[in-house]
Formats: structure tokens, C-alpha cells, sequence
């Protein structure tokens, strides 16, 4: 591992409030490795890894990054960044192998490890309950789509929290509902690969009531806690001023945004989403008092935001980049139709457009119109094909742009009265990126993947500057 040097610094121009969270965040599939260490019981993600054509290079997360064995060597260096705070995710069949039932002692105890290294470095812990590593054998039950998995969700997620609730006090339940919905179930670009539209829709109910339920076990046992929950939202535009397009925008901010903004801040579904739908037998599966448990009062929301949407609804070339190297079936239930255009904007090497006006236009649509909770953002961030030089960090200037241009967005809402609290950065290190493998790279600090030898990267030492700092230059 490569030090992160430090100087000293002039005092920011563009300043953050006091107590704000600089973090960083990780998945538990995609750093830890050890997947048949320790107890640990398959995932979907294992499953799918194996299946021919699902995933980039035949690439797996059976090393991953080797977090597993080197979590203390990656606390230093988030001790050496300056982080105040570490979002990471419990890996379900870890700690449970079967996803009911018995526990895993070992799994239990790694997250024990963790945290206890965590707070030894005055870093504060956030886990995420479920970042799409389901247990394999609820997957060969039903998965989500059955309504028994989100009751087997809440009750992992108290056991959990049963073993580390007196320790951390911040909670995220689920991870980007959207993805392992509808990625999941209705495209099949990710685990477990099925494309069944109407048990997606089911799936992404479960997955919401799971939320709730989980919730609900937590605060009976411990209420000072906080709980929220972390999805991935974007600014929608249509592609013109057309019926067609604005009803397309529409539809696309329906079932990304609204779908679940909604019912966890409002208690209900859109009624237009809903009509939307029609035909898919959606009704079906949510219950008499089902919402009532989703709209658990939030301490915090997550927000993960990368990119913007620009849709048309009229025919024509789709040039979007997809969310996989493999076409799959729509993941837009209901508006498969619908098509994603270039909107003329730089790109990552994700092929995802940068736009940080959509993330503020995001936080100040929540802050204006849903009910007040403090907000967080969970996810942010660019992946690029990167070559290190050497013993030398790389200097990947197009990931210092983006962190800093969408910084200054989260500033820019917070001056308009956003309750915003605390930024981490995905990611911390380069690690298995999906269905992409080992091809694409977020990380803040360099990973070989033959020698697990860490480097951290010039946005590393950006970073670790303007955690010290409390903010950023004055460069506009």
C-alpha cells in the first residue's frame, strides 16, 4: 500500500457545514472475496458469474479484492484519506448461508472485526443491509418476487443488527431497489438473470415491504438507531418538446424515480405509474397495510446518482449505453417502448453521460417536494479504463472533474436550505464491477488484481484534500 502524503492547506472558498459525512462506499460481492470461506453460502451472483455469456471475461467474485483478508490494511488507508465515514454492505449468505435460520458465527464475527477496526480509526460504520447478494437458496424458492423473502429479509436484517446495533448507529436497509428488481428479473443483465416483467414488479414490492419490515424489527429493539434506505435515482429529460417524448420522460421518471420515492415518503404508488402497468397484474401483490409498513418514518435517504436520462417516445436509433456488455429485454416494465438518446453530453468510460446539474436538480426536487428527511448521497462517481504507471499514482484527472463538479452541485443545494449531510464516493477501491467484471474502474485507489497491491489514485489525495480541508477551492 502507497501513503497518501499530506500538506497543509489554505481554508476552502467553497465550504461544507460542519459534521458533514465524507465517506466512501463498497459492496460486499464486489470487494470481499472468500466466497466459500468461512461458512459463506453461494449467492445469486456466484450462480450467475458461472453461467456462460452473463458476465464480461467470465470474471467472478471469488477474490474479488480480497477485503476479506486485507479489511484492516483498507481501514488504514481510509484512516490515511481522512474519512469520516465507511459505507459498506453485510453479505447475507455470509451470515446467513441458507438466507433463514441458522447463523454463521464466522460471518457475524468478520462484521465485528470490521466495525471495531472502523471505530478504532474514528471512522464511523454505515452498513447496508442488501446490495443484491441473495442467498441462493431463497433465489430457488422464488427470490423476491415471492412475498416470503421480504419476511426473510426483516429477519435477517434484526439478527444483524441484533449483533452490531450497539456499536453502529447509522442503518441503510437495501441497495438501489431499481437494480435488483428490475436488472434482475425483467432484463436479466444482472443475477439471477430472469426476464419475467410482471415478477419483477413483484420482486420490487417485496424488496420495498423487506425495507419496512426491517425497519420496523430494528427500531422496536433499538429506536435511537437510524434507518434509511439508498436508491439510484436520475434526472429524466425528454428528448424534445413532443407529446411523445414528454409522456416517455414521464413514464421513465415513473418507474425510476417515483416508484420508490413514493411509497417511502408518501405511502402510496403513483397513480400514473400504476396505469402504466395495467396488464402486468401488479395489484395483486400488494396488500392491505403493505404501504404502511414501506412509509417506516426515515431518519435519512440515500440518494446514488451517476447520470441523467434523455428519452423519446417515438421511433428511432437508441443510443444510450446499456447497464450491461450484453444486450438483455427491457428492464422498463410497461414502456419497453420507450428509448434512450445520446443528450450530447461527455461521457464516463461507463459510457454513462455527466451531468451534475441532474443531481442538484434531484435534491432540490426532494427537498421540495417530499416530506423533510435528511438526505445523503450514497453513491457518486466514475469508471474508466485506467493503466497505472508504475509505482506512480495515476493521474485520472476525469474522475477529479466529476467528483469535484458534483460536489459543487451538493453544495450549490445545500446554500437553497437541502438537508443535505454527507457525500461517499463510490468507490473506495476498484473491485468487480457486475456484469462488466474486472473491465471497468471506480476505485479512488489502484488494485492490482494479481498482487491485491493497493495504489491510491490522484482523486485519492484530491479527495483526502478536500476532506481536510471541509470543501473546495474557489475555481469558478
Amino acid at each position: 500500500m502507497t501513503s497518501v502524503q499530506h500538506s497543509s492547506e489554505p481554508a476552502p472558498a467553497v465550504a461544507f457545514p460542519a459534521g458533514f459525512r465524507w465517506g466512501a462506499a463498497t459492496a460486499a460481492y464486489q470487494i470481499e472475496g472468500a466466497a466459500a470461506e468461512d461458512g459463506r453460502g453461494p449467492s445469486i451472483w456466484d450462480t450467475f458469474c458461472r453461467t456462460p455469456g452473463k458476465v464480461l471475461g467470465g470474471d467472478t467474485g471469488d477474490v474479488a479484492v480480497d477485503h476479506y483478508h486485507r479489511f484492516r490494511e483498507d481501514v488504514a488507508l481510509m484512516a490515511e484519506l481522512g474519512l469520516t465515514a465507511y459505507r459498506f454492505s453485510v453479505s447475507w449468505p455470509r451470515v446467513q448461508p441458507s438466507g433463514a435460520g441458522r447463523l454463521n458465527p464466522a460471518g457475524l464475527d468478520f462484521y465485528r472485526r470490521l466495525v471495531d477496526a472502523l471505530l478504532e480509526a474514528g471512522i464511523e460504520p454505515w452498513p447496508t443491509l442488501y446490495h443484491w447478494d441473495l442467498p441462493q437458496p431463497l433465489e430457488d424458492a422464488g427470490g423476491w418476487p415471492e412475498r416470503d423473502t421480504a419476511h426473510r429479509f426483516a429477519d435477517y436484517a434484526g439478527e444483524v443488527h441484533a449483533a452490531l446495533g450497539d456499536r453502529v448507529s447509522q442503518w441503510m436497509t437495501i441497495n438501489e431497489p431499481w437494480c435488483a428488481a428490475f436488472l434482475g428479473y425483467a432484463s436479466g443483465e444482472h443475477a439471477p438473470g430472469r426476464r419475467e416483467p410482471a415478477a419483477a414488479l413483484r420482486a420490487a414490492h417485496h424488496l420495498m415491504l423487506g425495507h419496512g419490515l426491517a425497519v420496523e424489527a430494528m427500531r422496536a429493539r433499538r429506536p435511537q438507531n437510524r434507518f434509511g434506505a439508498a436508491v439510484n435515482l436520475y434526472a429524466v429529460s425528454p428528448a424534445t418538446r413532443s407529446e411523445a417524448d414528454l409522456d416517455a420522460a414521464r413514464r421513465i421518471d415513473g418507474m425510476q424515480n417515483r416508484f420508490f420515492l413514493d411509497p417511502l415518503l408518501r405511502g402510496s404508488y403513483p397513480a400514473d405509474v400504476l396505469a402504466d402497468l395495467e396488464g402486468h397484474d401488479f395489484d395483486a401483490c400488494v396488500r392491505d397495510g403493505d404501504l404502511a409498513v414501506i412509509n417506516q418514518r426515515l431518519d435519512q435517504l440515500g440518494v446514488n446518482y451517476y447520470s441523467r436520462f434523455t428519452v423519446a417516445g417515438t421511433p428511432g436509433e437508441a443510443t444510450q449505453a446499456a447497464t450491461s456488455p450484453f444486450s438483455g429485454h427491457s428492464p422498463w416494465v410497461g414502456s419497453e417502448f420507450v428509448r434512450f438518446v445520446d443528450g450530447g453530453r461527455p461521457v464516463t468510460g461507463m459510457g454513462w453521460e455527466i451531468d451534475e446539474t441532474g443531481l442538484h436538480e434531484l435534491l432540490m426536487r426532494l427537498h421540495r417536494e417530499y416530506p423533510p428527511v435528511a438526505l445523503y448521497i450514497t453513491e457518486n462517481g466514475a469508471g474508466y479504463d485506467e493503466t497505472p504507471n508504475g509505482d506512480l499514482p495515476l493521474n485520472d484527472t476525469d474522475r477529479i472533474a466529476y467528483l469535484e463538479a458534483h460536489l459543487r452541485a451538493c453544495h450549490d443545494a445545500i446554500a437553497e436550505g437541502v438537508p443535505l449531510r454527507g457525500y461517499f464516493t463510490w468507490s473506495l477501491l476498484d473491485n468487480f464491477e457486475w456484469a462488466w467484471g474486472y473491465s471497468k474502474r471506480f476505485g479512488l485507489v489502484h488494485v492490482d488484481y494479481a498482487t491485491q497491491r493497493r495504489v491510491p489514485k490522484e482523486s485519492a489525495r484530491w479527495y483526502s484534500r478536500v476532506i481536510r480541508q471541509g470543501g473546495l477551492p474557489d475555481r469558478r
